[in-house]
């Protein structure tokens, strides 16, 4: 119960005095905990909380946020920053550093900075946003860090991630790669509030895989996603395709066809099919 006071005291930044007053309406008496078998004390908190809740309302919050406060965490933990925008960047360290004071926490701006720095230390998470540089000077691209986040993963399968961007729908394109991942991965869209992207930190953290973000993003065969990148980002005609493929036009055209199915665009009259589909797929975060 002490522990509990203490909780709620840093939930809501009240003096433990005005707790145990009188004029207080929390009434202790209407918890209740639930027992295990492991003697595990952070089991039980998280359900005290819920039935706190239910009592006329009287306090809110998720119980989310109670478990995130009570996570255990190595003494020193490493954290990566990769973000090539240095508002962002400074933003998540800034971040970071109020909720894990003890931290190191290390910044990168491209992706050699990034794997030099992942040589050298062995970090507890890698927080990272998927349009970035290759070095210093160079264009940011989501495909550079898509590229990476694919080497990574499988170079280190124990790792743990947070993907940190506005293009998390770009994950798709890797879905397999990170449903079969072994660490922790969570994805934080850069429009969530600082509370909410700690907790999909802290999930990471633990080991948690929090990407519903990605479940309904779509999903095309790998050389449907080539057509779309030879014809859009290189701007190659259906002939050039088929022979940097090594296939015939009119597969290629079938391809054009089982695209434009799974984006949902149609024939329409006074509208080009072609620039549709460029629409769709950037929208849909499947090309730059």
């Amino acid at each position: 119960m002490k522990l509990l006071v203490t909780v709620l005291t840093w939930m809501k930044k009240i003096k433990l005095q005005n707790f145990l007053s009188h004029s207080t309406h929390i009434k202790f008496y209407h918890l209740k905990f639930s027992k295990n078998n492991n003697d595990d004390n952070n089991f039980e908190y998280p359900v005290a909380i819920k039935y706190l809740i239910n009592e006329k309302n009287m306090i809110r919050f998720t119980t989310e946020k109670l478990i995130m406060n009570h996570v255990p965490q190595s003494p020193k933990l490493k954290i990566l920053v990769i973000d090539d925008h240095q508002l962002i960047l400074t933003g998540t360290f800034n971040v970071l550093q109020s909720q894990y004071p003890d931290a190191v926490i290390i910044k990168a701006k491209t992706v050699y900075d990034a794997l030099e720095q992942i040589a050298n230390y062995d970090f507890d998470l890698i927080v990272m946003d998927l349009s970035i540089p290759k070095q210093m000077g160079m264009l940011a691209q989501i495909d550079t860090g898509i590229n990476l986040l694919q080497h990574l993963l499988k170079e280190y399968p124990q790792q743990k991630f947070l993907v940190q961007s506005s293009y998390v729908k770009a994950l798709g394109r890797i879905k397999h790669e990170i449903d079969e991942h072994e660490g922790g991965f969570a994805i934080a869209d850069k429009g969530l509030s600082e509370s909410e992207m700690l907790i999909r930190v802290n999930l990471a953290l633990q080991g948690a895989t929090h990407t519903k973000d990605i479940k309904t993003a779509l999903e095309l065969k790998p050389e449907w996603l080539e057509v779309l990148k030879l014809a859009f980002e290189q701007g190659l005609t259906d002939k050039e395709i088929s022979l940097r493929m090594h296939k015939s036009e009119r597969a290629v055209r079938t391809y054009w066809t089982k695209i434009q199915d799974v984006l949902g665009v149609y024939p329409e009259e006074g509208k080009n099919m072609r620039i549709q589909t460029e629409i769709r797929a950037r929208q849909a975060g499947l090309i730059d």
